[in-house]
């Protein structure tokens, strides 16, 4: 039996922070199992530059991303998702296209870090931080065993991995 990757998308507004770097996470952290992208609802147009840094400090491969529209996402030649993850609470509230393949959705929301404020090391802190959260939040997704559980089951632990506040908090076990 052929395994096919499982596509993820991630959703913010600008997609030039959160979203771009859950990208390169879960592509190093589910390399083989999952595919990553993101978007966003009004992309910026660029990465921020120190979300860039950080991811390549710590050994992502960088050379792929770019800010783009979830538009990308919706047309017919799109890859079929599977997950549709929001980053961002505005990106949650706003009205999504219709995805192909009706993917399953949680919101995962982070602080901002483009919008930290403080000396260019606390600025710096805040992008570190906002990857250290989504790498917690992705390693408890990448371990989910996907294909024994039920959609319902399932949708429980994503929403569950989305409320995750700390690396020793595990989302709820359902029963």
């Amino acid at each position: 039996m052929t395994h096919h990757p499982y596509n993820a998308l991630f959703l913010c507004t600008g997609n030039s922070a959160r979203s771009i770097m859950a990208e390169a996470i879960l592509n190093r952290a589910g390399q083989g199992n999952f595919r990553a992208f993101s978007a966003g609802s009004q992309p910026k147009g660029q990465v921020h530059p120190y979300a860039l840094d950080v991811l390549k400090k710590l050994h992502y491969d960088v050379s792929g991303l770019r800010s783009k529209s979830w538009q990308e996402f919706s047309g017919p030649d799109a890859p079929k998702l599977d997950f549709v993850f929001t980053v961002c609470d505005n990106a949650a509230k706003e009205t999504c296209p219709v995805w192909p393949g009706q993917p399953m959705t949680a919101h995962w929301g982070v602080p901002d870090p483009a919008e930290a404020i403080g000396t260019e090391a606390e600025v710096r802190f805040a992008f570190a931080d906002t990857v250290r959260m989504l790498t917690n939040r992705i390693n408890i997704f990448v371990s989910l065993p996907l294909r024994s559980l039920d959609l319902l089951t399932l949708q429980k632990q994503l929403d569950a991995i989305g409320k995750t506040k700390d690396p020793s908090t595990k989302p709820a076990s359902a029963a």
